[in-house]
């Protein structure tokens, strides 16, 4: 990012509106150019590269979700954040800029803390698109299409303030995906604060999550404590009816109810949220607000089932045997390939957690620094799918390779041993190889690409290279 002063094109068609707005910017050394009109704000985006846009919903010749449209559809190279301004109490309006792709809004009559506020989430947005992407976590990696799709849609919403809704089963990843929102965020360097809804007595809620005043002045609730940053509403469906309510308040006012403090401040906070049934099933019922539903489910994200992302049990494995296994002597365990087939045919009811748990227990079971199926207690009950004839299994140990669950078979050749009912060719059995060396040494040095290029004898140019060439990059 240069040196040159920002630039925000602020469309609306009212002259006092824009002259309010050119000052407050102009006060926070952001230049502004004023279009009154959709096609004039279609002209100015083709003349010009702007850090940011400000839109009216209501122009003479359109509204402002076109422009929002327009401005998601431009090259990667010329995209921009863009807000919208709508009229107060509309939050109709608002959630479907969000939803097309708006990273926030302002209501009438603009508050001008909020709207420098907006301002600065602006610019830091703007910058995001000249800094390297930051890497995911461990347990968010994999080649599966399942994770694939949920690292993109993370990458996407991150750029935005819109409220977030996670649907997923226990133990899938939800708080870990929400954490990683707001890390890819630009709120990332304030608060991530996690409401377990599910756990907080009913009668303690609205203390809890709004504070309140008392005989030694006002106590601080959650949002308070969360303000500037996120707040992680995990299994939302709990929700007190009354807080509820209150909660619609907050989202709509960004601004803590009256009766908790004396002089109520101005909230600025993300809502990210979850359960393990689809909210919408919860508001059919009627155990959650129809409108507090709409309001917080702008974005839905399905976090996926450890059995739909069966492909990266193995990276998932050796990285949560790297972390379990971290404090001992000696190196990291293994798992054989034998117990690995049974790790791949069992449905993981308990998601990630439950395979930590298992490979945790196994640790403490096993005789050795190998972890075999006897070591598992996978219990070899239903919810083991189909597990292996041992009389089909080679003996030799799992050699850390990546092998997705459908890619194993009875007739398993030795690892190191080329099979034609694996691989059509001798090149396509070599990138194999080449795919599991990257993915282990990525996975003992966390992911961080350089030491994984020095630990593989290769220069960080060569690393990047094989990536890209192998499909592990995550663009």
């Amino acid at each position: 990012m240069t040196d040159r002063q920002p630039i925000a094109l602020v469309v609306d068609d009212e002259p006092d509106i824009c002259d309010l707005i050119s000052m407050t910017l102009q006060r926070m050394h952001v230049r502004a150019d004023i279009a009154m009109s959709v096609a004039e704000a279609r002209r100015r985006l083709q003349e010009k590269q702007y850090d940011f846009c400000l839109t009216d919903m209501r122009l003479p010749d359109g509204d402002g979700l076109e422009l929002v449209e327009a401005i998601q559809s431009l090259p990667a190279d010329r995209t921009l954040p863009v807000a919208v301004i709508t009229a107060h109490g509309n939050m109709d309006t608002a959630i479907a800029a969000l939803k097309l792709g708006a990273f926030d809004f302002v209501s009438k009559p603009v508050n001008l803390a909020r709207l420098r506020t907006l301002v600065q989430m602006a610019l830091r947005l703007g910058e995001d698109r000249f800094l390297q992407k930051h890497e995911f976590p461990a347990l968010l990696q994999g080649q599966s299409p399942a994770i694939q799709a949920l690292r993109t849609k993370i990458e996407k919403v991150s750029r935005s303030n819109a409220p977030v809704h996670l649907f997923g089963e226990a133990g899938a990843g939800k708080e870990l995906t929400a954490r990683c929102i707001h890390q890819l965020s630009p709120r990332a360097n304030k608060a991530f604060i996690t409401v377990h809804c599910s756990s907080i007595p009913t009668e303690q809620f609205e203390r809890v999550l709004f504070g309140c005043k008392d005989g030694n002045g006002d106590s601080e609730g959650l949002l308070d404590t969360a303000n500037g940053g996120t707040v992680f509403f995990d299994e939302i469906a709990e929700l007190p009816k009354g807080v509820q309510g209150k909660l619609i308040q907050v989202i709509e006012e960004k601004r803590l109810p009256a009766c908790a403090h004396e002089s109520p401040a101005a909230l600025d906070v993300r809502i990210i949220s979850s359960t393990r049934k689809p909210l919408s099933s919860h508001t059919r019922s009627g155990d959650f607000r129809s409108d507090l539903y709409f309001r917080l489910n702008v974005i839905e994200l399905v976090v996926p089932a450890l059995r739909d992302r069966a492909e990266d049990i193995p990276l998932l494995s050796r990285f949560l045997l790297r972390r379990l296994s971290e404090n001992q002597n000696g190196g990291t365990p293994r798992v054989s390939q034998e117990a690995l087939h049974f790790l791949l045919s069992y449905s993981f009811p308990g998601n990630l957690r439950e395979l930590e748990n298992i490979l945790e227990r196994a640790l403490t079971l096993c005789e050795s620094s190998t972890i075999r199926p006897q070591d598992l207690d996978l219990g070899g009950g239903p919810q083991v799918l189909a597990a292996p004839s041992s009389a089909n299994l080679s003996n030799s140990e799992y050699d850390e390779r990546g092998n997705s669950a459908h890619a194993i078979s009875a007739q398993t050749a030795y690892p190191g041993e080329f099979s034609a009912t694996d691989h059509d060719t001798l090149d396509e059995f070599l990138e194999t190889i080449e795919r599991d060396a990257i993915e282990l040494a990525l996975s003992q040095t966390r992911w961080n690409k350089t030491a994984a290029a020095a630990k593989l004898g290769i220069s960080f140019r060569s690393l990047r290279y094989r990536l890209k060439k192998l499909g592990l990059e995550n663009e």
